[in-house]
Protein backbone atom coordinates (compact mmCIF):
# COMPACT_ATOMS: atom_id res chain seq x y z
CA UNK A 1 0.00 0.00 0.00
CA UNK A 2 1.15 3.61 -0.38
CA UNK A 3 3.17 5.18 2.40
CA UNK A 4 1.11 5.99 5.48
CA UNK A 5 1.50 9.76 5.83
CA UNK A 6 -2.01 11.09 6.42
CA UNK A 7 -2.34 12.08 10.08
CA UNK A 8 -5.62 10.26 10.63
CA UNK A 9 -4.26 7.12 8.97
CA UNK A 10 -1.14 7.23 11.17
CA UNK A 11 -3.30 7.60 14.27
CA UNK A 12 -5.38 4.63 13.11
CA UNK A 13 -2.23 2.51 12.65
CA UNK A 14 -1.15 3.24 16.22
CA UNK A 15 -4.66 2.59 17.52
CA UNK A 16 -4.68 -0.78 15.78
CA UNK A 17 -1.23 -1.58 17.17
CA UNK A 18 -2.50 -0.72 20.66
CA UNK A 19 -5.43 -3.09 20.26
CA UNK A 20 -2.98 -5.85 19.39
CA UNK A 21 -0.57 -4.92 22.21
CA UNK A 22 2.15 -3.96 19.73
CA UNK A 23 4.98 -1.43 20.11
CA UNK A 24 5.83 0.16 16.74
CA UNK A 25 9.58 0.10 15.97
CA UNK A 26 11.02 3.25 14.40
CA UNK A 27 14.38 2.44 12.84
CA UNK A 28 16.70 5.17 11.64
CA UNK A 29 18.63 4.85 8.38
CA UNK A 30 21.36 6.81 6.69
CA UNK A 31 21.84 4.61 3.60
CA UNK A 32 19.89 2.46 1.17
CA UNK A 33 21.29 -0.81 2.58
CA UNK A 34 19.85 -0.07 6.01
CA UNK A 35 16.54 1.13 4.59
CA UNK A 36 16.08 -2.04 2.57
CA UNK A 37 17.23 -4.30 5.42
CA UNK A 38 14.51 -2.80 7.64
CA UNK A 39 11.84 -3.40 5.01
CA UNK A 40 13.07 -6.87 4.10
CA UNK A 41 13.17 -8.04 7.71
CA UNK A 42 9.67 -6.67 8.31
CA UNK A 43 8.25 -8.36 5.21
CA UNK A 44 9.82 -11.71 6.12
CA UNK A 45 8.45 -11.51 9.64
CA UNK A 46 5.01 -10.37 8.43
CA UNK A 47 4.89 -13.36 6.08
CA UNK A 48 5.95 -15.72 8.87
CA UNK A 49 3.08 -14.65 11.15
CA UNK A 50 0.53 -14.29 8.37
CA UNK A 51 -0.03 -10.54 8.87
CA UNK A 52 1.23 -8.81 5.75
CA UNK A 53 0.30 -5.28 6.79
CA UNK A 54 2.27 -4.93 10.03
CA UNK A 55 3.49 -1.36 10.61
CA UNK A 56 7.10 -0.24 10.47
CA UNK A 57 8.56 3.26 10.61
CA UNK A 58 11.80 4.33 8.93
CA UNK A 59 13.37 7.50 10.29
CA UNK A 60 16.21 9.91 9.68
CA UNK A 61 17.76 12.79 11.61
CA UNK A 62 18.75 16.04 9.97
CA UNK A 63 21.13 18.52 11.61
CA UNK A 64 21.02 16.79 14.99
CA UNK A 65 24.44 17.37 16.58
CA UNK A 66 24.82 13.78 17.79
CA UNK A 67 24.21 12.31 14.31
CA UNK A 68 23.29 14.21 11.14
CA UNK A 69 22.01 11.33 9.06
CA UNK A 70 20.77 13.30 6.05
CA UNK A 71 24.36 14.51 5.59
CA UNK A 72 25.52 10.89 5.54
CA UNK A 73 22.96 9.72 2.97
CA UNK A 74 24.95 11.41 0.20
CA UNK A 75 28.49 12.71 -0.28
CA UNK A 76 27.22 16.06 -1.57
CA UNK A 77 27.33 17.66 1.87
CA UNK A 78 23.73 18.78 1.40
CA UNK A 79 21.16 17.71 3.98
CA UNK A 80 18.39 18.53 1.53
CA UNK A 81 19.85 16.27 -1.16
CA UNK A 82 20.26 13.49 1.41
CA UNK A 83 16.69 13.83 2.64
CA UNK A 84 15.32 13.82 -0.90
CA UNK A 85 17.23 10.63 -1.69
CA UNK A 86 16.06 9.01 1.56
CA UNK A 87 12.44 9.79 0.71
CA UNK A 88 12.85 8.70 -2.90
CA UNK A 89 14.31 5.33 -1.85
CA UNK A 90 11.39 4.64 0.46
CA UNK A 91 8.81 5.76 -2.08
CA UNK A 92 10.26 3.42 -4.72
CA UNK A 93 10.59 0.52 -2.29
CA UNK A 94 6.93 0.82 -1.23
CA UNK A 95 5.46 1.52 -4.67
CA UNK A 96 3.13 -0.89 -6.51
CA UNK A 97 5.04 -3.97 -7.65
CA UNK A 98 7.56 -3.73 -4.83
CA UNK A 99 7.87 -6.76 -2.53
CA UNK A 100 7.21 -4.38 0.36
CA UNK A 101 4.03 -2.77 -0.96
CA UNK A 102 1.78 -4.61 1.51
CA UNK A 103 3.42 -3.23 4.65
CA UNK A 104 2.17 -0.21 6.60
CA UNK A 105 5.32 1.89 6.14
CA UNK A 106 5.61 5.25 7.86
CA UNK A 107 8.33 7.90 7.54
CA UNK A 108 9.59 9.78 10.59
CA UNK A 109 11.80 12.85 10.99
CA UNK A 110 13.77 12.27 14.18
CA UNK A 111 15.28 14.88 16.49
CA UNK A 112 14.32 17.87 14.34
CA UNK A 113 16.01 20.75 16.13
CA UNK A 114 14.08 23.86 17.06
CA UNK A 115 16.90 26.16 15.92
CA UNK A 116 19.37 24.77 13.35
CA UNK A 117 16.67 22.95 11.37
CA UNK A 118 14.74 26.12 10.53
CA UNK A 119 15.07 25.53 6.76
CA UNK A 120 13.74 21.99 7.07
CA UNK A 121 10.86 23.24 9.22
CA UNK A 122 9.67 25.26 6.22
CA UNK A 123 9.36 22.10 4.10
CA UNK A 124 6.03 20.59 3.15
CA UNK A 125 5.52 18.29 6.13
CA UNK A 126 2.85 16.21 4.40
CA UNK A 127 5.58 13.88 3.11
CA UNK A 128 6.18 12.61 6.65
CA UNK A 129 4.10 10.44 8.94
CA UNK A 130 5.45 11.98 12.14
CA UNK A 131 8.05 14.40 13.42
CA UNK A 132 10.01 14.48 16.65
CA UNK A 133 10.28 18.18 17.46
CA UNK A 134 13.30 18.45 19.75
CA UNK A 135 13.56 21.59 21.90
CA UNK A 136 14.93 19.66 24.87
CA UNK A 137 18.14 21.71 24.91
CA UNK A 138 16.08 24.68 26.10
CA UNK A 139 14.99 25.27 29.70
CA UNK A 140 11.80 23.31 30.40
CA UNK A 141 9.38 26.26 30.15
CA UNK A 142 10.93 27.40 26.87
CA UNK A 143 10.92 23.83 25.58
CA UNK A 144 7.19 23.55 26.22
CA UNK A 145 6.50 26.96 24.67
CA UNK A 146 8.47 26.13 21.50
CA UNK A 147 6.87 22.71 21.19
CA UNK A 148 3.38 24.11 21.73
CA UNK A 149 4.05 26.60 18.94
CA UNK A 150 5.11 23.81 16.59
CA UNK A 151 2.04 21.75 17.50
CA UNK A 152 -0.17 24.77 16.86
CA UNK A 153 1.34 25.22 13.40
CA UNK A 154 1.56 21.58 12.26
CA UNK A 155 -0.45 19.44 14.67
CA UNK A 156 -3.56 19.29 12.49
CA UNK A 157 -1.53 17.83 9.60
CA UNK A 158 1.05 15.53 11.16
CA UNK A 159 1.64 13.40 14.24
CA UNK A 160 4.09 15.17 16.56
CA UNK A 161 6.46 13.60 19.04
CA UNK A 162 7.77 16.04 21.63
CA UNK A 163 10.98 15.77 23.66
CA UNK A 164 10.14 16.29 27.31
CA UNK A 165 13.74 15.65 28.32
CA UNK A 166 17.01 15.12 26.48
CA UNK A 167 18.27 11.54 26.14
CA UNK A 168 22.00 12.01 26.58
CA UNK A 169 24.76 10.76 24.29
CA UNK A 170 27.06 8.36 26.13
CA UNK A 171 30.08 9.66 24.21
CA UNK A 172 29.69 13.12 25.75
CA UNK A 173 29.74 14.56 29.25
CA UNK A 174 26.04 15.44 29.51
CA UNK A 175 24.01 14.26 32.46
CA UNK A 176 20.25 14.48 32.65
CA UNK A 177 17.64 13.47 35.17
CA UNK A 178 14.95 10.87 34.68
CA UNK A 179 11.56 12.23 33.66
CA UNK A 180 9.11 12.43 36.52
CA UNK A 181 5.40 11.60 36.05
CA UNK A 182 4.48 15.15 37.09
CA UNK A 183 6.85 16.69 34.55
CA UNK A 184 5.52 14.41 31.82
CA UNK A 185 1.94 15.34 32.65
CA UNK A 186 2.70 19.05 32.55
CA UNK A 187 4.57 18.68 29.26
CA UNK A 188 1.71 16.87 27.52
CA UNK A 189 -0.87 19.27 28.92
CA UNK A 190 0.96 22.40 27.88
CA UNK A 191 2.28 21.29 24.48
CA UNK A 192 -0.49 19.12 23.03
CA UNK A 193 2.08 16.73 21.54
CA UNK A 194 0.73 13.36 20.42
CA UNK A 195 3.69 11.39 21.80
CA UNK A 196 6.20 12.19 24.51
CA UNK A 197 9.89 11.25 24.63
CA UNK A 198 10.75 10.66 28.26
CA UNK A 199 14.15 9.99 29.81
CA UNK A 200 13.78 6.50 31.28
CA UNK A 201 17.44 5.67 31.88
CA UNK A 202 18.64 4.80 28.39
CA UNK A 203 21.30 6.65 26.42
CA UNK A 204 22.20 7.29 22.81
CA UNK A 205 25.20 5.36 21.53
CA UNK A 206 25.84 3.59 24.82
CA UNK A 207 26.55 -0.02 25.62
CA UNK A 208 26.97 -0.13 29.37
CA UNK A 209 26.04 -2.94 31.72
CA UNK A 210 25.06 -0.51 34.47
CA UNK A 211 22.38 1.24 32.42
CA UNK A 212 18.82 0.32 33.28
CA UNK A 213 15.51 1.04 31.62
CA UNK A 214 13.11 2.27 34.33
CA UNK A 215 9.84 0.57 33.50
CA UNK A 216 8.44 1.50 36.89
CA UNK A 217 8.71 5.20 36.02
CA UNK A 218 7.22 4.55 32.58
CA UNK A 219 4.18 2.96 34.19
CA UNK A 220 3.77 5.95 36.51
CA UNK A 221 3.93 8.27 33.49
CA UNK A 222 1.40 6.07 31.68
CA UNK A 223 -0.99 6.55 34.60
CA UNK A 224 -0.75 10.32 34.05
CA UNK A 225 -0.75 10.67 30.26
CA UNK A 226 -1.76 7.30 28.79
CA UNK A 227 0.10 5.04 26.38
CA UNK A 228 1.90 7.73 24.41
CA UNK A 229 5.50 7.24 25.56
CA UNK A 230 8.36 7.00 23.04
CA UNK A 231 11.59 5.31 24.12
CA UNK A 232 14.89 6.49 22.67
CA UNK A 233 18.32 4.98 23.25
CA UNK A 234 17.19 1.39 23.69
CA UNK A 235 20.38 0.15 21.98
CA UNK A 236 22.03 0.92 25.31
CA UNK A 237 20.16 -1.78 27.24
CA UNK A 238 19.68 -5.50 26.74
CA UNK A 239 16.58 -6.77 24.99
CA UNK A 240 15.39 -8.62 28.08
CA UNK A 241 14.84 -5.21 29.74
CA UNK A 242 12.52 -3.98 26.99
CA UNK A 243 10.39 -7.01 26.18
CA UNK A 244 7.22 -5.73 27.82
CA UNK A 245 7.21 -2.10 26.78
CA UNK A 246 3.57 -2.02 25.75
CA UNK A 247 2.37 -2.67 29.30
CA UNK A 248 4.60 0.20 30.43
CA UNK A 249 2.78 2.68 28.18
CA UNK A 250 5.43 2.76 25.44
CA UNK A 251 3.82 2.86 21.98
CA UNK A 252 6.89 3.60 19.86
CA UNK A 253 10.64 2.91 20.08
CA UNK A 254 13.33 4.73 18.10
CA UNK A 255 16.36 2.58 17.20
CA UNK A 256 19.59 3.13 15.27
CA UNK A 257 22.90 2.46 17.04
CA UNK A 258 22.48 -1.30 17.31
CA UNK A 259 21.96 -1.64 13.55
CA UNK A 260 25.40 -0.24 12.77
CA UNK A 261 27.27 -1.26 15.92
CA UNK A 262 26.19 -4.89 15.91
CA UNK A 263 26.46 -5.53 12.17
CA UNK A 264 30.04 -4.24 11.85
CA UNK A 265 31.67 -7.22 13.64
CA UNK A 266 30.23 -9.65 11.08
CA UNK A 267 31.77 -7.63 8.27
CA UNK A 268 35.11 -7.38 10.07
CA UNK A 269 35.19 -11.12 10.75
CA UNK A 270 34.50 -12.07 7.14
CA UNK A 271 37.00 -9.60 5.71
CA UNK A 272 39.75 -10.75 8.07
CA UNK A 273 39.00 -14.40 7.35
CA UNK A 274 39.17 -13.76 3.58
CA UNK A 275 41.84 -11.06 3.66
CA UNK A 276 43.68 -12.12 0.50
CA UNK A 277 40.49 -12.41 -1.53
CA UNK A 278 39.52 -8.90 -0.36
CA UNK A 279 42.86 -7.09 -0.70
CA UNK A 280 45.14 -9.44 -2.56
CA UNK A 281 48.09 -11.53 -1.25
CA UNK A 282 50.56 -8.62 -1.22
CA UNK A 283 48.47 -6.46 1.09
CA UNK A 284 47.31 -9.31 3.31
CA UNK A 285 50.86 -10.66 3.50
CA UNK A 286 52.13 -7.32 4.79
CA UNK A 287 49.33 -7.21 7.35
CA UNK A 288 50.34 -10.68 8.50
CA UNK A 289 53.99 -9.64 8.80
CA UNK A 290 52.95 -6.54 10.76
CA UNK A 291 50.96 -8.63 13.23
CA UNK A 292 47.58 -7.22 12.21
CA UNK A 293 46.48 -10.61 10.87
CA UNK A 294 46.85 -14.03 12.46
CA UNK A 295 47.93 -17.32 10.87
CA UNK A 296 44.34 -18.46 10.28
CA UNK A 297 43.57 -15.57 7.94
CA UNK A 298 43.76 -16.29 4.22
CA UNK A 299 46.80 -14.34 3.04
CA UNK A 300 47.75 -16.32 -0.06
CA UNK A 301 44.70 -16.49 -2.34
CA UNK A 302 44.29 -14.25 -5.33
CA UNK A 303 41.94 -11.32 -4.96
CA UNK A 304 38.47 -12.20 -6.16
CA UNK A 305 35.70 -10.03 -7.54
CA UNK A 306 33.14 -11.60 -5.22
CA UNK A 307 35.06 -10.24 -2.20
CA UNK A 308 36.23 -6.72 -3.05
CA UNK A 309 33.02 -5.17 -4.34
CA UNK A 310 30.67 -2.90 -2.47
CA UNK A 311 27.98 -5.55 -2.95
CA UNK A 312 30.06 -8.06 -0.94
CA UNK A 313 30.31 -5.68 2.01
CA UNK A 314 26.68 -4.59 1.76
CA UNK A 315 25.38 -8.17 1.67
CA UNK A 316 27.01 -9.02 4.99
CA UNK A 317 25.78 -5.83 6.63
CA UNK A 318 22.32 -6.23 5.10
CA UNK A 319 21.85 -9.75 6.45
CA UNK A 320 23.10 -8.83 9.93
CA UNK A 321 20.82 -5.80 10.05
CA UNK A 322 17.87 -7.98 9.06
CA UNK A 323 18.68 -10.33 11.92
CA UNK A 324 18.83 -7.42 14.38
CA UNK A 325 15.55 -5.91 13.19
CA UNK A 326 13.91 -9.31 13.48
CA UNK A 327 14.80 -9.53 17.18
CA UNK A 328 12.70 -6.40 17.83
CA UNK A 329 9.81 -7.59 15.69
CA UNK A 330 9.74 -10.90 17.56
CA UNK A 331 9.59 -9.04 20.88
CA UNK A 332 6.91 -6.50 20.07
CA UNK A 333 4.74 -8.11 17.36
CA UNK A 334 3.38 -11.24 19.03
Amino acid sequence: MPLVVDRNHVIDVYADAARRGWVVPTLCSENLTTTEAILSATKDYADSIGKRDIPITIAITNLYAHRSQTLNYTRTGSWEMGLRLFLADIEVLTSPGSPFEGLNVMVHLDHVQHDVDHELLNWDMKRFSSIMFDASSLPFDQNMKATAGFVEKHGRKIVIEGACDEIVDATGSEVSSLTTPERAEEYVSRTGADFIVANLGTEHRASAAELRYHGDIARQIKAKVGSRIVLHGCSSVSNDQIKNLFTDGVCKVNIWTTLERDSSPALLKDMVKNAAKVGGPAVSGKLLESGYLGPNADTTSRSHLDYFTTVYRQNITFNEMKRIVNTYLEMWYV
